[in-house]
């Protein structure tokens, strides 16, 4: 089955086979890139080329990471993404533990909200200052929804990770694994832990990579290190909070049969993960916004 549309810039009809449906394309005859839509004539959605970075750094990163920041949260037009969040993860936490339901609960809600991060470091790289809807899909594209962001966030960790992947694997023999590498003292030891921790401090630009640049082969080192050094300190606030973000979630407790008193600290967690979630990819945005000058893609 064939999908055919017209190019949303010049109107010239272009042709896809359906399995391509919700991938991007690019029109031969002016070069606008779209997402190819699920039926024919349906209009594709742009998509926006990345912003042309400024040649000199924007002042006033700190005001807009610690104090603007803020203001998102009493925005009126953000109320509808915010108590869509704070639904789904009332409802993980509340979920029960049977069978499968938890896990496959946990990667479809944890795939949403991988996807309204990519989609907040994006607008806020152009410039936007209000949060974007959290994008659940139809009843074809639901699931893609969910597993998109998923192999995005989990590829680019890949790629950032793949040298102590590569250390890890060739030390196998020595009995350095995944479970013990904080543990040996041995030199193989303490350069599987600096490559795992190197990988980690670069992830913020790899995924501010990925949500803009929308592309796996602009992760090359070259790109991704020049910015960190050039702007060291508002990147390490950045990588900080991203780090506080994922000790939240790791930390934050589901549902138990507890005191209702218990049961409210631990939905308010929860809740306040997401917020300092929100807060680490705004000031993943704003670095691009900032700094922008320094990344050469």
């Amino acid at each position: 089955m064939t999908i055919e549309f017209n190019c949303p810039h010049c109107g010239a009809l272009i042709a896809f086979d359906s399995k391509y449906a919700g991938r991007r394309a690019k029109c031969l005859t002016c070069g606008q890139k779209c997402v190819i839509p699920q039926e024919s004539f349906k209009k594709p959605e742009k998509i926006k080329p990345p912003p042309e970075p400024r040649g000199d750094p924007l002042p006033g990163f700190y005001r807009a990471v610690f104090l603007n920041n803020w203001k998102l949260f009493v925005d009126p037009r953000n109320l509808t993404s915010l108590a869509f969040v704070a639904a789904v993860v009332c409802f993980k936490f509340f979920i029960p533990q049977i069978c499968c339901a938890n896990f496959v609960a946990s990667f479809i809600i944890w795939g949403w909200l991988f996807g309204f991060y990519l989609n907040i470091i994006y607008d806020t790289a152009y410039d936007e200052d209000q949060l974007p809807q959290v994008e659940v899909g139809t009843s074809i594209t639901f699931l893609w929804y969910a597993l998109e962001p998923f192999l995005i966030f989990g590829f680019t960790l890949f790629l950032v990770e793949l040298p102590f992947i590569a250390v890890l694997a060739l030390s196998q023999g020595h009995g350095v694994t995944l479970g013990n590498v904080w543990s040996g003292d041995t030199p193989l030891y303490l350069l599987a832990r600096v490559l795992l921790i190197a990988g980690l401090c670069v992830f913020p630009a790899a995924i501010l990579t990925m949500a803009v640049g929308k592309d796996f082969l602009l992760l090359r080192p070259d790109r991704l290190i020049v910015p960190i050094f050039r702007a060291f300190l508002p990147y390490a606030i950045t990588a900080a909070l991203l780090a506080l973000t994922c000790f939240m979630a790791w930390q934050a407790p589901q549902y138990s049969e507890a005191d209702s008193v218990t049961t409210i600290m631990h939905l308010a967690f929860s809740l306040a993960a997401q917020v300092v979630a929100i807060l680490a990819m705004r000031s993943i945005g704003l670095f691009y916004r900032h700094y922008g000058c320094y990344f050469k893609w």
